[in-house]
């Protein structure tokens, strides 16, 4: 005879599904707050006292969106800096991580310590000698200043690469090079290859840091032709009565290309992130 007992959570269950469920809520909250307000008119954005949701929905703020040039033109500005950086950098820092996770070479712990150590510092030590030393070039109002740093890398993706790196056997890189591969053949044959999710992770974060990034922009660029995404929103807060509606439209279809990014290559994303997690 079968033994029925009703399966009951556990109390410590319970509390962390009701946590989840609130941090849940509090972080789509704001996103919510931005559509519903894109969907308002002037009037009802401004409205004392303030009502959460509209009267009717209104779609003109979109319209008038997108109907922007200097919206567009953001948008293909901010491209033309982050998506031939991305991939330099990523690549550049994969080669270091491969340095560092398979190639014995002298002074190789001592490297890899002042790296990590380097990634402790606030980036603000070197924006000041950084923005003189451009400017002393003749590099402001360009987008060199915001693409050569990133061109080589950054420690904080060539670490992750090295844990994801360290999970591949040996025996398989001694293999190839008995069949006469070299190292860079390894890496590009080998490595790369079987590191693809970690690699996909990567991109996508580097992607969401470009698209997002405003200080940089703000600091180097002068010519409003110039200005990435992030300004071009800025520039629509900066008048002395702000259209709300207007401001959370341009808002969501900006958010737009990030999520349909993140929607088609989140199994790659997620099996990555996960999978570093897991190497040894």
């Amino acid at each position: 005879m079968i033994d029925k007992r009703s399966k009951k959570l556990a109390p410590s269950k319970i509390f962390a599904y009701v946590t989840l469920t609130l941090a849940c809520l509090l972080v789509l909250f704001p996103f919510l707050v931005i559509i519903i307000t894109s969907l308002k008119t002037y009037a009802d954005s401004v409205k004392v006292p303030f009502d959460f949701f509209p009267d009717n929905v209104n779609v003109e703020a979109y319209k008038e969106v997108l109907s922007m040039s200097s919206l567009w033109r953001g948008l293909g500005n901010t491209m033309i800096i982050v998506l031939p950086i991305m991939i330099i950098g990523v690549f550049n820092s994969s080669l270091a991580a491969y340095a560092f996770a398979k190639i014995k070479f002298k002074g190789k712990g001592i490297a890899f310590t002042i790296l990590m150590f380097s990634m402790m510092l606030p980036g603000v030590i070197t924006m000041t000698p950084a923005y003189v030393i451009y400017d002393t070039l003749g590099w402001t109002d360009t987008y060199v200043p915001l693409m050569l740093p990133n061109a080589f890398g950054t420690v904080a993706c060539m670490f992750y690469l090295r844990q994801y790196f360290r999970g591949i056997p040996k025996e398989m890189l001694e293999a190839a090079e008995i069949d006469g591969l070299g190292r860079f053949g390894i890496f590009m044959r080998i490595i790369l290859p079987l590191s693809k999710p970690a690699i996909v992770a990567q991109l996508i974060l580097w992607l969401i840091a470009g698209y997002n990034d405003y200080f940089g922009p703000m600091l180097y660029l002068d010519s409003e032709r110039k200005y990435t995404l992030q300004l071009v929103l800025k520039l629509m807060t900066g008048s002395a009565e702000s259209n709300w509606p207007k401001i959370m439209a341009a808002c969501v279809v900006a958010m737009i290309p990030m999520l349909v990014i993140y929607l088609v290559a989140q199994k790659q994303f997620i099996e990555g992130i996960v999978s570093t997690g897991l190497k040894d």
